[in-house]
């Protein structure tokens, strides 16, 4: 899978992923979980407000994972819109967009990531403890358990001083 930054493009093939990612867990936007306000604004949400947002391409497939890092403040990001096409999961790409996603938030300067997911996502869930996530507390809404994460982030280490 080759990860770029997201173009304007990208648009339909990322909302059409949204979609998809979040029908396969049964979780609709608007249901007080997820919302999609942000999709139309990427550039503006994300880009220029000292974020990222990445996609992964796969030969012959087009685009068939993304994930997001919004801005919370100057020590934090959120890591959001981590999605991987339901044709193509388990073959480690939503590993390689999450790895991406942590490594452009310490070079932009971010010591801890925040994110959520939900008890239905449990791709999601086992991705992010195997990435050394950590739970931080559970929220009820309507239907779903939202699962608060938090990771820190380590200092970037170059590898002329890693020994």
């Amino acid at each position: 899978m080759r990860i770029r930054r997201y173009r304007w493009s990208d648009l339909d093939a990322v909302w059409s992923l949204h979609q998809i990612g979040l029908a396969q867990v049964g979780v609709v936007p608007g249901d007080g979980v997820y919302y999609d306000d942000d999709f139309p604004r990427i550039t503006e949400v994300y880009l220029a407000a000292g974020g990222d947002f990445l996609v992964g391409e796969v030969s012959g497939a087009g685009l068939v994972a993304m994930g997001g890092l919004r801005r919370i403040d100057a020590d934090t990001a959120e890591m959001c819109r981590l999605r991987v096409h339901p044709d193509h999961q388990r073959r480690g790409y939503g590993a390689q967009i999450t790895e991406e996603l942590e490594d452009r938030a310490r070079r932009l300067g971010y010591r801890t990531l925040r994110g959520d997911t939900t008890l239905r996502q449990v791709a999601a869930l086992e991705l992010y403890r195997k990435s050394g996530w950590r739970e931080l507390r559970r929220e009820v809404r309507g239907d779903n358990v939202v699962i608060y994460i938090e990771k820190q982030l380590n200092a970037v280490v170059s590898p002329l001083f890693s020994r």
